[in-house]
């Protein structure tokens, strides 16, 4: 089988992962606090992120996300201050990148399609954003092609700004865990700086049931983060 057909399988693979997967999981909602606080961790980590490389004026910066579902992320970077001109995004699902089209402003370029067919050109984009995808991605060469495909369409000066869970769920297995050892090969060339996030899901929604507060009490403790927030650098 050479490469073109090994990437076909995965992204049919791919599709039928999400096929199986509930689309409206009340889970997944934004009135679950159990939701709700790891998206304004990851928020509130992410401009953090910024500030630290010196990122003020978030207007100026391009950003393509890879893998953008039906485009939740790319509605909070605008939000947070990007530029919907300077965004970009590939969906694998066409029901997803419709979802995508419907709420994004239209000065957003969306794509649909695999995401290796569809990268930006070389070295023309600050950010590259994948979260979650590499998770279902369970053909180590495929994951190694798009991560290269990412690589190369960064900016030296810029990154692949990667969120994740770094372990595996035992009662999915359309999905594994990507630990940072994992992502430091994907990217070997990429000065990595990596913070833990994301109290483990099924903790989340225990504790929260008993009351909202408990989330940020139980995500104190380091070793009930699943999640890894990485800033991948290109020198």
């Amino acid at each position: 089988m050479d490469d073109t057909s090994k990437e076909s399988a995965e992204a049919q693979a791919v599709r039928e992962r999400y096929a199986r997967r509930t689309a409206q999981d009340p889970r997944y909602s934004l009135l679950n606090p159990a939701a709700l606080w790891p998206m304004q961790e990851r928020q509130r980590a992410m401009l953090a992120l910024f500030r630290r490389l010196g990122w003020h004026d978030l207007a100026a910066l391009r950003l393509h996300e890879v893998g953008c579902g039906s485009g939740s992320n790319l509605v909070e970077l605008v939000q947070l201050g990007f530029d919907p001109a300077r965004l970009s995004g590939v969906e694998l699902l066409p029901e997803r990148h419709a979802q995508a089209r419907e709420r994004l402003p239209q000065a957003v370029s969306l794509s649909q399609g695999d995401a290796l067919g569809l990268s930006p050109a070389a070295s023309s984009v600050d950010i590259v954003l994948q979260s979650t995808v590499f998770s279902s991605l369970l053909d180590d060469a495929f994951q190694q092609r798009l991560a290269d495909a990412m690589w190369a369409a960064v900016k030296p000066g810029g990154g692949v700004l990667w969120y994740d869970f770094t372990v595996d769920n035992p009662r999915n297995r359309d999905v594994r865990g990507v630990p940072l050892s994992r992502v430091r090969r994907l990217f070997p060339q990429a000065r990595v700086t990596a913070q833990k996030l994301t109290l483990a899901p099924p903790i989340a929604r225990a504790v929260v049931r008993i009351h909202p507060a408990l989330y940020t009490l139980f995500n104190t403790v380091p070793l009930l983060r699943t999640h890894v927030l990485c800033w991948l650098a290109k020198p």
